[in-house]
């Protein structure tokens, strides 16, 4: 509703606040005029609406209305408290009620999961750069599907390849072509395409997604020489993560969804320092050496997977500390394709728009340089993408569940369960910002996608 005040007709909150707010709760500005640039205080911005309803411009209200606005300049101001209704009521489906002042959270039960009614298992890829975070980011995601994901029981104690109820995690470094020894007489690195074996590995891949068994060779890290071969049984899930599993047609064509973790040259060379520096006793100008011989390989032939990626969780230093050049506080987007199949894309408040929002400090402890958070359309290599971002870090992980109440689409079963998930993992690395957040949500998203695939359901533990 809007009230005349002189000559300045604006759009405001009404009188009485909805249930759930108080003078406390900041501020949630929508501006359909122009972006605003003035983030003093805590709030968010609209800074344009969805572009799929370009005819009027709608605001939605959490309690099912909407108000259609002119074009003229509309500002419109309402408590951030009454936007976790809508939250909640996206999160859980359209036929759930919303949610009261104290959430209701379904009964514990045991982790369960029936056969995939398919043949042949989903098969998802993670590509990066070695010292990425691709173990932690495995951790996190064969945690949702059940069972503790560890080496074939029996084997070989150096195996690459991590079990559980359902999944195998293959590392696509057993398909290096060469040894250490043969990489040096080649004179070409681990990152060269013609140093991978890409038809071995598309004939196993192809046979274990045709629900055979395969007998896959082990590239030993600590040696750097080729072990006797394991033998894999196909699974429900099975994870590709390594430097190229998107490089070769044959194989890329076969995943069901594709992942790819981009730390940026600058977050890199600042995580190297702090672990080469400070635990190994190397000198800057040996890092320097190290990270520039990578570079030309690593550019070459592992960078333009991303361009296949359906998600990218990219890694950049923070907008939040001008020249910042320490690496430790992180600016982290998650960036979705739009169109990909059993793939709905999360969303912060009102899915299409453009939003920036710098949550209550009341609610969610942050030390400088703060938190903000961003959610907005954008384009990627060409394609129609959402993003969402995080800048800076979490003080007290618990208080999560203020940013989750706010994000839909996330496929959580039950309430708070990205909260429960980042506490599980809150000692691993990332799990105070947008690197655990994102990895943990993209996992809920594949947990979802394997459903819909396997047309089967996997029951959390509350």
């Amino acid at each position: 509703r809007c009230r005349s005040r002189g000559t300045d007709a604006t759009p405001h909150a009404t009188e009485t606040p909805p249930v759930g707010t108080s003078e406390s709760c900041p501020k949630v500005m929508l501006n359909f005029s122009r972006p605003q640039t003035n983030l003093t205080e805590r709030h968010f911005i609209a800074d344009r609406p969805c572009r799929r309803r370009t005819l009027c411009r709608v605001v939605p209200f959490p309690f099912g209305k909407h108000t259609t606005q002119s074009k003229m300049a509309t500002t419109m101001t309402m408590s951030a408290c009454a936007t976790a209704p809508l939250a909640a009521r996206k999160a859980f489906g359209s036929k759930a009620k919303l949610a009261s002042k104290s959430p209701v959270t379904r009964a514990a039960r045991v982790n369960t999961v029936t056969r995939a009614a398919r043949d042949g298992p989903v098969i998802i890829g993670l590509a990066a750069d070695s010292g990425c975070g691709k173990s932690t980011f495995m951790r996190r995601m064969t945690s949702l599907f059940g069972g503790k994901a560890s080496p074939p029981e029996g084997g070989n104690p150096d195996s690459n390849t991590l079990i559980s109820d359902t999944t195998t995690v293959l590392c696509l470094d057993d398909y290096h072509l060469n040894d250490r020894n043969g990489r040096k007489v080649s004179g070409l690195t681990a990152l060269n395409l013609a140093e991978q074996d890409f038809d071995l590995m598309f004939d196993q891949v192809k046979a274990l997604k045709e629900g055979k068994t395969v007998e896959k060779r082990i590239y030993n890290h600590v040696t750097g020489v080729m072990d006797p071969p394991e033998t894999i049984a196909s699974p429900d899930i099975l994870i590709l993560e390594g430097l190229h599993p998107f490089a070769d047609e044959r194989v890329r064509e076969m995943f069901d969804f594709k992942i790819y973790l981009d730390i940026s040259d600058d977050v890199k060379f600042a995580w190297k320092i702090q672990r080469d520096m400070a635990e190994r006793g190397h000198s800057l100008e040996s890092i320097k050496a190290s990270i520039e011989a990578r570079k030309p390989d690593f550019d070459a032939f592992v960078d333009p997977q991303k361009a296949h990626a359906d998600v990218i969780i990219q890694v950049l230093p923070t907008q939040l500390i001008p020249d910042d050049n320490e690496g430790k506080i992180l600016r982290v987007r998650m960036i979705m394709k739009e169109g990909v199949e059993n793939f709905d894309a999360p969303y912060l408040f009102d899915e299409g728009s453009t939003i920036s929002w710098i949550p209550c400090g009341r609610k969610l402890t942050c030390s400088y340089p703060g938190i903000k958070f961003f959610y907005g359309p954008d384009t990627f290599f060409g394609e129609e993408v959402s993003v969402l971002e995080m800048d800076g870090q979490f003080d007290k992980l618990e208080e999560l569940i203020y940013v989750e109440s706010h994000l839909s689409n996330t496929s959580t079963k039950f309430y708070g369960e990205i909260t429960q998930q980042m506490l599980k993992y809150q000692n691993g690395p990332g799990s105070n910002n947008g690197t655990g957040l994102f990895q943990t949500l993209c996992g809920l998203k594949v947990r979802e996608l394997y459903e819909r695939i396997a047309e089967t359901e996997i029951v959390a533990a509350a």
